[in-house]
């Protein structure tokens, strides 16, 4: 991060490839089974899927499924010849549009993935590389390679949505955890910041990846198809300068919780009067505190426990400075503490225009404040290099700090599926579409 600018940026995990992965554990998978036996089931269940459903995109064609096969590969084992290319291994998973195949690294990605994030996202990724399938099969290939890779995306959200209505023959209806766990294995597969979306092999930040999949999973098929270059928004964009680049766009620790804190304060002090029931900004004070004593809130109603809260008899907000916001810090980047920021921020806006913050509604209010937020740090004019911005890897940084603020570990909350949805919808389209 530059002095004016908060650059954020993500210690990606980029697995080389066009693809998706899979969840923690077994549950969700039909019975339980190593990770070939899922591929195989997944693949039965995706073709079981686009028998039904491929008409509706295709003006009534028939279905025809891959007819050169499936084929796993080690580095010992190579899969067959694709258009003449030597074959050099890689943790990949790839659909072979001359030979009609799909192929998938079964001594590296294919357990890994299994192993850290579960079945189903194994199932999803198989349900990407179909996806390009689909696409030969529509016949709709001309277009930048980041628009083909959310279309894939977007096609495996929808299958995956009829795995969530019950339809599948290979997994369970998954819970919330299970979709959350899969949502983080999209986020390892994300392009590295930085990274231009009309690059040769693009397939997007995690930001847009993520937007693919649950516009899948909400709308279908029909939507995934008319992805085209005119019509996708995509928010992944280079570096702006060298120093830009060579940092990652990274703010020293402490400068990025006062920048952050700072916009965020001026952001309200101009745009709360713009929501039902709010007015003048009264300014809010940020407290971080040490050691697990947080300041006190003389509040009967206001619990004022945990790692962070907004105190509204004390007028001011807080988080744990020792612990969680170094952690964030370290673990995801700089922006993660925006994120922290912005939800605290958000949840005071709420409140004060008297309006709730508890269950899921309130906290998807507040979510979608948040990236209110976001949206003013994406659009401003800096022209003057005055006050911050966003840098590439920012908007990866503030979904992943959502998923470990949001992880479901019941059904009585808002996913961080959901809360990332209502972030996004908040980043892409401003404040009022919150409330």
């Amino acid at each position: 991060m530059r002095a004016h600018r908060i650059g954020l940026l993500v210690a990606a995990v980029l697995i080389a490839g066009c693809g998706l992965a899979p969840t923690p554990s077994n549950d969700g998978a039909r019975p339980e089974q190593g990770s070939s036996d899922v591929v195989t089931k997944s693949l039965k269940d995706v073709e079981r899927f686009w028998k039904a459903n491929f008409p509706g995109i295709a003006a009534g064609k028939a279905f025809q499924p891959i007819s050169g096969g499936y084929f796993p590969y080690t580095e010992t084992t190579p899969p067959p010849d694709c258009g003449g290319q030597d074959f050099e291994y890689q943790p990949n998973a790839f659909y072979c549009p001359d030979g009609d195949f799909i192929a998938w690294d079964a001594q590296q990605l294919i357990p890994q993935l299994q192993e850290g994030f579960g079945p189903l996202l194994v199932g999803v990724v198989m349900a990407h590389e179909y996806g390009h399938a689909i696409q030969a099969r529509v016949g709709d290939i001309q277009q930048p390679t980041v628009v083909l890779e959310q279309q894939a995306d977007c096609y495996a959200g929808a299958w995956l949505a009829d795995v969530q209505a019950g339809r599948s023959t290979a997994f369970k209806k998954p819970s919330a955890t299970q979709v959350d766990n899969t949502v983080a294995g999209i986020l390892m597969l994300r392009d590295q910041p930085g990274t231009p979306a009309l690059a040769d092999g693009a397939h997007g930040n995690a930001f847009d990846r993520v937007r693919a999949l649950q516009e899948g999973v909400q709308q279908g098929a029909k939507k995934c198809a008319g992805y085209s270059a005119g019509n996708l928004q995509v928010t992944e964009v280079p570096f702006s300068t060298e120093e830009e680049a060579a940092t990652g766009g990274e703010l020293p620790y402490a400068q990025a919780v006062n920048a952050l804190a700072k916009d965020a304060e001026e952001f309200w002090t101009r745009t709360f009067r713009e929501l039902p029931g709010g007015g003048d900004w009264p300014q809010l004070g940020v407290e971080p505190f040490t050691d697990g004593a947080p300041p006190d809130c003389n509040d009967p109603d206001e619990t004022a426990e945990g790692a962070a809260f907004y105190c509204p008899s004390g007028n001011f907000v807080a988080f744990d400075n020792s612990d969680l916001g170094p952690r964030l810090y370290q673990q995801i980047g700089d922006f993660a503490i925006g994120m922290l920021l912005g939800d605290l921020f958000a949840r005071a806006a709420q409140e004060r225009r008297g309006a709730d913050t508890s269950g899921k509604a309130g906290q998807l209010t507040v979510d979608c404040l948040a990236g209110a937020w976001t949206n003013d740090l994406l659009t401003r004019d800096n022209q003057n290099n005055e006050g911050i911005r966003l840098s590439p890897g920012d908007l990866d940084e503030a979904v992943t700090a959502l998923l470990a603020f949001g992880r479901a570990e019941d059904n009585t909350g808002p996913s961080a599926f959901d809360r990332i949805a209502s972030y996004r919808k908040g980043v892409l389209e401003g404040l009022g579409v919150c409330v």
